[in-house]
């Protein structure tokens, strides 16, 4: 009987796992890197071991390191949860061989499925070879891991060296493997999904369907189970697949068989042999909880006699800290506050204070509604999102709450080119225009009044905000009977709270400031000085960082005195586990170089700065260096 379990992984995922252990009476440990040191995974365990280091491939992927620790904290078993190390053989070998209990598949299973092109040739199946214009558009994948990390499409066949070398890095960094392989690009298509659970007695079951196909960078966003307008003969066809995937490995414990379905055929995409982000959602519609069932399989039990039955929907929502309006780019800071109404379930690696780095993932929580219905679960995970309390960096909430009740969303009309069609419809800024208002009520409360100048008019008070992009300035007044403002009737004003009507109509403001950053219900603002400092001023095509990151690579050729053309790539930094593209703003002559590979930068650090060419005679006379294919995900200077 296993006692205790080392979580050899970090995040929401292993609260998660800490969670049913904690239920099922089982002491956890946690693993730590350096830069996880306060994080929630660590802190809630029963016991944390430090992985000296930050980066992946020095903590998370050190799979001897997680062994050691396992083994001096008296674990009996670990738990890889997904991600890092979840899918390679050799660590599950060096668990078994500690005399630890390996809570997954057996590592033969791993080896024939973790690696893409090995799964492939158990289906019958092959990666392409030679790609020629014929097969365009095609995609380039990471043989080992998933979550979007190490893939390409290529469109143009003079695209494909460049994303092959970017593909490998990446995926490297993340994984700890660079094989890549390239297959058919299916535009279009719905990513459909079965999970799967199996007993070392002979049994394999397939526990329904899952659609993800809402997804950003290969990286999926929101998930449901059942994936709805499948018929009943295509859902028995995919149950049929997917277990015959894991009988072909002798699969033991939870995995996942992933398809991509256009009309009413299904393609095998590739069996992930361990837990899946999105299992909530099968968890919810068939009331189980796979962490127990797996570790019920790693001690030896059968899967009981009655497989469970479905009832109603479940949909989920992943949570990053991100900015879609701005080609995804990644964001961190002090998560000050995050709370969710009642009635859906949250996990998540984090608590109120913590800090969002740029080591990891970026992915904050994830939300999941369950009702009887698809449309109930849909609305209430909107609504549920839409209430959330989440103070701190820029998140994807917005585009979340769009998305769900997006119609060709809530009409399951949905596929994996959604966000290709709709992103900028569904990031275009709404702001509330009463929040920085209620912003500057807030922050005027309990000043002084005037006392006995009451008879005379006072001056209007005035406060600048910068919100979605664009500065505001607003304008209240002290008078006889407390703050006034023009247009609106001020019911009440605290530093918290600030009730306006409007129009007859009153609303409530919840107003929270940590610094310069202002939230007013789920607006976000920043304080702007009233006069603004003139040495915050850049030169004119400066180059700033638009997140923390290490500089992984300058583009080939690039000095001092170079050309370069806007839009031309430049250097590439990387971000929480992704590579990020940094493209010339205009141009011209790159007049100053500071990013040098291995260098770490903050959200603003100037990393070049590209002197715009006022005729073409200038930039055609000066010489021409090598220029990289385009690659990675192109992101625009933060500032100029």
């Amino acid at each position: 009987m296993i006692t205790s379990v080392l979580v050899a992984n970090r995040g929401e995922i292993a609260c998660r796992i800490f969670r049913t252990c904690g239920e099922l009476g089982i002491r956890t440990v946690a693993v730590y890197s350096d830069a996880d040191a306060n994080a929630r995974h660590a802190r809630v365990a029963d016991a944390a071991v430090r992985l000296p280091g930050a980066a992946p491939a020095d903590t998370y992927l050190a799979g001897d390191l997680i062994v050691k620790a396992a083994v001096a904290s008296g674990a009996d078993a670990v738990h890889p949860g997904y991600g890092f190390l979840s899918e390679n053989a050799d660590f599950a070998r060096a668990v078994l061989d500690a005399g630890l209990v390996w809570i997954g598949p057996p590592p033969g299973a791993i080896e024939a499925m973790a690696s893409k092109t090995r799964a492939k040739e158990l289906m019958g199946l092959a990666p392409l070879g030679e790609v020629t214009e014929a097969d365009l558009p095609v995609l380039v994948k990471a043989a080992a891991g998933g979550g979007g990390r190490g893939m390409r499409i290529v469109r143009r066949l003079e695209e494909l060296d460049g994303a092959l070398r970017s593909a490998r890095a990446e995926a490297a960094s993340a994984f700890g493997d660079g094989e890549v392989f390239v297959e058919p690009y299916i535009e279009h298509g719905r990513h459909v999904e079965v999970q799967i659970l199996a007993d070392t007695h002979g049994t394999v079951r397939a526990l329904g369907t899952r659609d993800c196909s809402l997804q950003r960078r290969h990286q999926k966003v929101i998930e449901e189970s059942p994936a709805p307008g499948l018929t009943d003969e295509l859902t028995d066809e995919l149950h049929a697949l997917a277990v015959r995937a894991a009988r072909a490995v002798d699969y033991v414990g939870a995995g996942t068989v992933e398809f991509l379905v256009a009309g009413d055929k299904a393609h095998f995409l590739e069996m992930n042999t361990r837990l899946q982000v999105e299992h909530p959602v099968t968890e919810a519609v068939f009331g189980i909880d796979l962490v127990a069932e797996q570790i019920r399989v790693a001690e030896g039990h059968a899967l009981a006699d009655d497989p469970p039955r479905a009832r109603g929907h479940a949909v989920e929502a992943r949570l990053y800290a991100e900015d879609p309006a701005h080609d995804w780019a990644p964001q961190t800071g002090t998560l000050h506050r995050f709370a969710v109404p009642e009635g859906v379930r949250l996990d998540t690696g984090f608590s109120d204070g913590d800090e969002i780095g740029v080591h990891y993932d970026a992915m904050l929580a994830k939300l999941v509604a369950h009702a009887p219905t698809r449309a109930g679960a849909v609305r209430k995970l909107a609504g549920a999102l839409e209430r959330a309390t989440i103070h701190g960096p820029v998140t994807n909430r917005d585009l979340l709450v769009r998305s769900l009740r997006h119609e060709e969303f809530t009409s399951a009309r949905s596929d994996t080119g959604f966000y290709d069609r709709h992103l900028t419809a569904l990031t275009r800024a709404t702001p509330d225009p009463h929040a920085p208002l209620a912003a500057a009520l807030a922050d005027a409360h309990g000043r002084s009044r005037f006392g006995g100048w009451r008879n005379v008019p006072s001056q209007p008070q005035v406060k600048r905000y910068a919100m979605a992009g664009e500065e505001i300035e607003v304008h209240y007044r002290h008078g006889r009977a407390g703050l006034e403002a023009d247009g609106v009737r001020v019911v009440h004003a605290d530093a918290d709270l600030v009730v306006l009507e409007v129009d007859g109509v009153r609303r409530n403001f919840q107003v929270a400031r940590y610094g310069d950053d202002v939230h007013v219900n789920a607006t976000r603002l920043t304080a702007l000085p009233r006069f603004p400092d003139p040495t915050a001023q850049h030169a004119p095509g400066s180059l700033l960082a638009p997140m923390p990151g290490t500089v992984v690579r300058v583009a080939e050729g690039l000095a001092v005195g170079a050309a370069v053309r806007a839009g031309e790539p430049l250097l590439w930094l990387e971000a929480m586990k992704m590579q990020h593209k940094i493209s010339a703003p205009a141009t011209g002559t790159l007049s100053a170089l500071h990013a040098v590979p291995g260098r770490q930068v903050t959200v603003g650090a100037l990393l070049a700065v590209v002197r715009e060419t006022q005729g073409r005679g200038e930039l055609r006379d000066r010489p021409q260096r090598t220029r990289s294919p385009k690659e990675s995900h192109d992101h625009p200077p933060r500032n100029r």
